[in-house]
């Protein structure tokens, strides 16, 4: 059930850009947007990236990406913040320092971003011990893919979703979702710590996928912004992401096409 909305749901993404507007900070604006809520960015990175891959990254000197969310925390307010791609270990130091500023009652979800969906790596080997330590228990939402769970959790590829849902929230995040994208079956794993929850919904193999985890997260942020309970926000992050991969803009790209969450369509001179 949704608690009393407030009147334009304000949501914060602390992520990177990505120059072809697929995923990143772009894809979550439109996320944001999609599910009635106003967005605003702390913008950790630049990356120089398309359809078929990353070729550059340029991360934000730790101190501008405080004072972005000092920023928005000051004139603005925050209902809940988004976490994508990260980076390295400075920017999760300074991300940390920044959720200082948002309060301890914004509810936060992460989604760790490692790998781009073309390959690139997106979060150093080095850092991940600092996202387990320094950013998870901090989390009310903790949104990975199977082989992002693998990397949180330490574990092997014979663990379940459950049992790898169940180890990362030993870490310290308050729910865990384990998403189905890439699995067999698509069924995202809800666990609360009390409840778990298998949400499925249709594989479009033929759709395209890039962005639909910051779709994913992003949206289950907005609705957290509204009133919506974890698992509430869940089955409409599953709904939202299933959604705009069906609707993906395969005609964008040499690579992965962008996922439609805004539903655009193709239109004729």
């Amino acid at each position: 059930m949704l608690d009393a909305m407030p009147a334009t749901p304000r949501v914060l993404s602390i992520a990177g850009s990505d120059s072809g507007g697929g995923a990143g900070i772009q894809a979550d604006l439109k996320a944001f947007a999609a599910a009635g809520a106003h967005g605003m960015t702390a913008i950790t990175a630049i990356t120089a990236q398309n359809t078929v891959g990353v070729s550059a990254v340029h991360p934000i000197p730790p101190d501008v990406i405080v004072e972005q969310v000092k920023a928005v925390v000051d004139d603005i307010g925050v209902d809940a913040v988004k976490i994508g791609m990260l980076g390295d270990r400075a920017t999760i130091a300074a991300v940390g320092r920044a959720l200082d500023l948002v309060g301890d009652d914004v509810p936060i979800v992460i989604d760790p971003v490692m790998v781009s969906e073309s390959g690139s790596r997106l979060l150093a080997e080095d850092a991940i011990a600092a996202l387990r330590e320094t950013l998870l228990p901090r989390a009310t939402v903790v949104t990975p893919n199977v082989p992002e769970a693998l990397v949180l959790a330490g574990g092997d590829e014979q663990q379940s979703p459950t049992e790898l849902a169940h180890a990362i929230r030993l870490l310290g995040p308050e729910v865990v979702i384990v998403t189905g994208g890439h699995r067999d079956e698509a069924i995202d794993t809800f666990y609360d710590g009390e409840q778990l929850v298998e949400i499925p919904g249709p594989r479009h193999g033929e759709g395209a996928a890039h962005g639909s985890g910051c779709t994913h997260s992003s949206t289950l942020a907005a609705w957290l912004a509204r009133g919506a309970d974890p698992l509430t926000a869940a089955r409409q992050a599953k709904e939202a992401a299933s959604s705009a991969v069906e609707q993906g803009l395969r005609d964008i790209g040499a690579g992965p096409g962008p996922v439609n969450v805004l539903g655009i369509s193709a239109r004729l001179p």
